[in-house]
């Protein structure tokens, strides 16, 4: 009996000297470590920094961001602030050395505001907007990527810069009209919008057959190089190639007198 309680003695104290005396001293029981905030750290510094703290890190992933430098921490876990034990690892998530690219967007005949838009959505920033006369107020005309036209569907870093040209509202008022003759109905008419020019008289000489020919324009009003306003209309004349307009001026035969 006596031996049972000694036994029973020893075995108390022992647990006591297991639970209060060894665990604590050898895992530092009831001792947590403020993570510090790594966020915009550089990737070469974080392990001094973070022996200093008795911590680890692993990086778990990358990513893109044109706010941070390559290889600097975006995010981290656990998050800054967190209670851990000594030695426990924290996670981090890098900044790409490259960023990722992104294919151009089309913003040519959209609004400055929509371009916009589109330009966020697409991660892509609005640089410089640049003004060119056209009679469309704010209308994107042309895109620009390092001081260069780019094309929709070209891919460009993420986060790129992109310039905007847009119409400034006023536009050439006079200019000299260019020339339609030998354009057909489809070319000149294309030509015509992109003069901000309207269509005016479309005719076709009295008795020309035009059946099974592609008509094309011999004359047009005003003619050629003559000066023309933005909206101005333009009356064109068509008739089959080779066409030759008569002279009206040309003399009638005459008989000679005897």
């Amino acid at each position: 009996m006596a031996n049972l309680v000694i036994a029973a003695a020893a075995l108390s104290f022992l647990s006591i000297f297991y639970f209060y005396i060894y665990l604590p001293n050898s895992t530092n029981h009831g001792e947590t470590i403020t993570v510090p905030d790594l966020e915009g750290m550089d990737l070469g510094k974080i392990d001094e920094f973070l022996s200093g703290h008795d911590l680890r890190y692993e990086v778990s992933d990358s990513s893109y961001s044109d706010e941070f430098p390559p290889l600097t921490v975006l995010q981290q876990f656990p998050k800054p602030g967190s209670k851990v034990k000594e030695n426990r690892k924290v996670y981090i998530t890098i900044n790409r050395v490259t960023p990722p690219t992104v294919p151009m967007p089309d913003l040519v005949d959209r609004s400055r505001i929509n371009a916009e838009v589109v330009l966020k959505s697409n991660e892509l920033r609005r640089g410089h907007i640049i003004l060119e006369p056209s009679p469309f107020l704010n209308l994107v005309k042309e895109m620009r990527y390092m001081g260069k036209p780019i094309d929709a569907g070209t891919r460009v870093p993420k986060g790129a810069v992109i310039d905007l040209v847009v119409g400034d509202g006023n536009g050439r008022t006079d200019f000299r009209i260019g020339s339609l003759i030998g354009d057909s109905y489809e070319t000149a008419l294309f030509k015509l919008q992109g003069w901000n020019l309207h269509l005016g008289v479309v005719e076709i000489p009295a008795g020309v057959d035009t059946t099974g020919t592609s008509p094309v324009v011999y004359k047009q009003y005003p003619e050629v190089n003559e000066q023309v306003r933005v909206g101005d209309p333009v009356d064109l004349w068509l008739a089959p190639p080779g066409y030759k307009e008569p002279n009206d001026m040309e003399e009638e035969p005459g008989t000679d007198e005897l």
